[in-house]
């Protein structure tokens, strides 16, 4: 048992699938930080100063608070500004993946080696070809 998981963790497939686990984690963490400090900041100042963040309609009567993080310490709350922000999180993410695919397909495609001519035939098969072209005539 234990040579097959030490076969199993030498596959690299799982190796590969370890490392873009790992890489996927810190790119989201570039991502939501790209997203949350500076193209949100950018879309708030263009629509005014506004934070999504921060909206969130309360599910409890009582809740007075004007940011969502005091809002949640007074009761429940839908922040539907929050999920706002991680749908454009996502769709960053994904132009980025997107964006990076095609480059990578695009070098693929400039590496792949053009099909090579078809090999000259024999000497004999060639004579041959001749003889029979000038019969032809």
């Amino acid at each position: 048992m234990l040579d097959e998981f030490k076969e199993f963790i030498a596959k690299g497939n799982v190796m590969d699938l370890a490392v873009g686990v790992i890489i996927g984690g810190a790119f989201g963490g570039i991502v939501k930080s790209l997203t949350d400090d500076i193209i949100m900041p950018i879309v708030g100042a263009i629509f005014g100063g506004f934070d999504f963040s921060d909206y969130f309609v309360p599910l409890t009567s009582g809740i007075d608070a004007p940011t969502l993080e005091a809002a949640r310490e007074q009761g429940a709350v839908l922040a539907y500004g929050s999920f706002f922000t991680q749908i454009i999180n996502f769709l960053i993410l994904a132009w980025i993946i997107f964006m990076m695919v095609k480059a990578v397909n695009n070098l693929r495609r400039k590496e792949e080696p053009a099909p090579a001519a078809p090999p000259a035939p024999p000497a004999d098969v060639q004579l041959l070809t001749e003889i029979r072209d000038l019969l032809k005539k």
